[in-house]
């Protein structure tokens, strides 16, 4: 297949949608990209620096990271001016005003504490209400292990901050409708504790915290999207498309929740209060209410963190004041229970070197006070539920994330970190009747729950050598390894569903990043992944084949992994970009290895058990104007051996089918700054996936519902009316689709939906309240994954209805 880099102009659903994004955007633009990095309350106060010598706009860049104090300015006014090295103590006045000695410009300190670069025969008025913020292109993007510059990344590249986090947390804390708001290309969110069908650009995302792998490939039970309570998080960076800079799993791209990082303050503290409740009904039963404390501070060489979480979900309705149907197999957020502990401690050794720890200890788990009622697809009556007590132990997610992370700014002249980590997964889902666990002694009935368990351990060392060859070239090295253990047991009968898996990987890795003039910026990296899959001899249970043993083994699979881009930016407003990158990732080992029904059947003959190579190809463009920005890309992924999963009969159960798949896609995101009070954007993505369902190796048929999300578009508004009372406003579309619209076949149409939310903020003397608001105008609807994929008599879902969360939150 010939892949054109250019968006086809025979795609006739694409073109109806564009105009009608187009027709919106004229009315809807959005913001400048802004990152609130913290803070900055004591610009005198000592701290440990390493600058490293290069451009000016580099070394402000790097002076914000370190010191935490936000620094706005024009690349234009910093462009061609160079920085010296700086290492040692000083505080963050001294050192700006060093580093912008003989440039001819200033910094200016605003009230907010954050800090204006101007030209001295020209500076910029500024205003209380400025926020405190880098412009996003300038901001690096940890997550890339080289620190790269958002402007120089030629993969599209989203940074949601604090600011952003804390706004929709007014509204939902649940993660998935938190990224499903904020981005288009990430599907509508199931409000349930599973993320079945919440894909990334078709494919799925590797979850990761501080780096650290939450996904669980070897058995995956599309949990990982709830590992963390997103008051611990200070940022989250996400890399559209497949990347493998951080190991398997990132097929659809990476999301990495950065945790919250101890404040330069000697104390700090800060706590929520939050009730929840639908609007047309209110009682114990259906009311929410969480609670969240942030501690932070440091003193002489030592840094520390601490927060804690708790929330009670009570009981969804939807719009018409009914019960939203529990899950009660796949796990439910609603009528649960959360918690999270976290803290991370730091010391400097000495000016260059840092060690620390981190801790993060959570648990959601549903009430097991209802049972669901089935609805009826072909008549329209949705899955409700009714009080009552499900058979077995609730279901839950249990997660113990742990990190040592050392780091040396001056290793020989390089950067270098160390990390180690270990992740304690667990996952109960509820009993179910299913064949699959019939047993004429054991389970009679047929009525059992799974649990998935699985222990990560690994560690990453990443070597950065910057300035070499005129400041032209930066290199990037390291090696990551990982050994996974993973099983799946049957709860209720002791019985074991999936073998023990032992995953073994080593992956070196070299990255490369060069600018041979100022308006060019090249990037190329090669990985090279080693896997091996051990397996002891296991018998099935008795419901495949009567109980079949299949032979061991220990099948090993390697894969170089190539990624190359360039950046060029002809204009100082505009730039373009193209890349190509692979993903490595695995299919559901556990899931195979469960289902195999034949005698004589060895681990290593099993085809099944090959990898998915991913390739990703996107070209794109940004623009950066004074108040304006727009980024718009295509892209292409394709995969020879794809994974897609295909329900039963009864949909209790699925299957994974290995077939090419090729998605392809147009993602578009618009802002305006309509001044200091007002900001607007735009988001809007377009998907289609393909693949091959007789072998031929020609993609025939639509990817489903479980794999492809709805081409969506979404929308903003956030608005300061006076320096106290703030507002903000979102809405998104999910447009319908006919899938395999082409052969006729209506039967997994999906009937498109709009939602608006708003919260409004008000600061008090002391504090500050906040109301927020979803599904504001009360739509009516199914949500998608039960309109397409996970659709049944017993999962035909609906949204949840106009919600009120009311709360008081505290800086001190």
């Amino acid at each position: 297949m010939k892949h054109a880099y250019f968006l086809p102009l025979s795609l006739s659903p694409l073109s109806r949608q564009l105009v009608m994004a187009g027709m919106l955007t004229t009315a809807l633009v959005s913001t400048d990209l802004i990152i609130n990095i913290s803070h900055a309350d004591n610009v005198t106060q000592q701290q440990r620096f390493n600058i490293q010598a290069g451009s000016l706009e580099s070394a402000l860049n790097q002076f914000a990271v370190q010191s935490g104090i936000t620094v706005s300015f024009s690349p234009d006014v910093v462009a061609g001016i160079q920085a010296g090295r700086f290492q040692g103590s000083a505080t963050p006045s001294t050192l700006i005003t060093q580093l912008l000695a003989d440039t001819g410009l200033q910094a200016t300190l605003l009230a907010n504490g954050s800090y204006s670069i101007s030209k001295k025969s020209a500076p910029v008025a500024v205003t209380p209400k400025q926020k405190q913020s880098v412009e996003l292109d300038d901001m690096l993007i940890t997550s890339t292990r080289s620190d790269t510059q958002l402007k120089d990344s030629p993969q599209v590249v989203t940074v949601i901050n604090r600011e952003q986090i804390e706004q929709q947390m007014e509204m939902s804390s649940d993660t998935s409708q938190i990224l499903s708001n904020l981005l288009p290309s990430f599907s509508p969110s199931r409000q349930k504790l599973t993320s079945g069908g919440e894909t990334f650009r078709g494919r799925s995302p590797l979850f990761l915290i501080d780096g650290i792998p939450q996904s669980n490939p070897l058995r995956d039970g599309q949990r990982d999207g709830h590992t963390i309570d997103m008051s611990m998080v200070e940022r989250v960076e996400v890399i559209h498309g497949a990347s493998a800079i951080h190991g398997l799993g990132a097929t659809g791209g990476i999301i990495n929740f950065i945790t919250r990082r101890p404040s330069q303050d000697t104390l700090k503290q800060s706590m929520n209060v939050q009730m929840t409740t639908p609007t047309g009904e209110f009682g114990d039963e259906t009311s929410g209410y969480r609670t969240d404390y942030n501690l932070s501070g440091s003193k002489n060489d030592f840094e520390y963190t601490l927060g804690l979480s708790y929330e009670r979900q009570g009981v969804f309705l939807d719009a018409d004041g009914t019960e939203i149907g529990v899950d009660n197999v796949q796990g439910d957020i609603m009528n649960s229970k959360s918690y999270d502990l976290f803290t991370k401690l730091g010391y400097w050794i000495d000016d260059d070197q840092h060690i620390e720890a981190s801790l993060n200890r959570y648990q959601v788990k549903g009430g097991n006070d209802y049972v669901s009622v089935d609805g009826d697809i072909e008549k329209g009556e949705p899955t409700t539920s009714v009080r009552g007590t499900p058979v077995g132990e609730a279901p839950y997610n249990r997660v113990l994330t742990t990190s040592m992370k050392y780091q040396n700014y001056d290793l020989a002249g390089m950067e270098f970190t160390a990390q180690a980590y270990r992740q304690e997964f667990e996952a109960l889902f509820g009993a179910l009747g299913s064949s699959s666990f019939y047993d004429p002694i054991l389970a009679p009935d047929r009525i059992d729950q799974t649990e998935t368990e699985s222990v990560k351990k690994g560690a990453k060392f990443t070597l950065v050598k910057d300035g070499l060859f005129d400041d032209k070239l930066k290199v990037t090295t390291g090696l990551d390894l990982l050994r996974d253990n993973t099983s799946q047991n049957l709860a209720l009968t002791g019985r074991r569903y999936a073998p023990e898996i032992i995953h073994k990987n080593y992956a070196p890795f070299l990255q490369l990043q060069f600018k041979p003039i100022d308006k060019v910026v090249l990037n190329a990296g090669v990985r090279y992944e080693n896997t091996e899959i051990n397996v002891d001899t296991y018998k099935t249970v008795f419901a495949k084949g009567g109980g079949v043993t299949v032979q061991g083994g220990n099948p090993d699979y390697s894969e170089t992994l190539f990624n190359g881009g360039i950046v060029v930016s002809p204009l100082s407003w505009m730039s373009v970009f193209a890349n190509y990158s692979e993903g490595f990732g695995m299919p559901d080992v556990g899931r195979v290895l469960r289902s195999v029904e034949v005698s004589n059947a060895s681990v290593e003959s099993l085809l099944d058990l090959k990898p998915i190579l991913t390739t990703n190809r996107e070209v794109g463009l940004r623009f950066n104007w004074e108040s304006v920005n727009l980024e718009v890309s295509y892209y292409e992924s394709d995969s020879d051996l794809g994974s897609t999963l295909s329900a039963n009969a009864d949909k209790t159960d699925y299957t994974i089918d290995r077939e090419k798949q090729e998605i392809n896609g147009a993602q578009a995101n618009l802002g305006w700054k309509v001044n200091d009070d007002h900001k607007l954007n735009l988001g809007y993505s377009y998907i289609r996936g393909r693949h091959d369902t007789d072998g031929d190796g020609k993609v025939d048929s639509d990817l489903n519902g479980q794999n492809i999300p709805p081409n969506r578009l979404i929308a903003s508004w956030q608005a300061e009316w006076t320096p106290k009372l703030s507002s903000f406003v979102q809405a998104s579309y999910n447009f319908d689709r006919n899938f395999d619209e082409e052969a006729g076949d209506d039967e997994e149409q999906f009937k498109a939906y709009g939602l608006i939310d708003a919260t409004m903020a008000y600061k008090l003397s002391t504090g500050k309240i906040h109301a927020g608001v979803t599904n504001l105008l009360n739509k009516d609807y199914f949500s998608y994954s039960s309109q397409t994929s996970y659709g049944s008599d017993t999962r035909n879902f609906k949204g949840r209805g106009r919600t009120l969360t009311i709360g008081y939150s505290l800086d001190f």
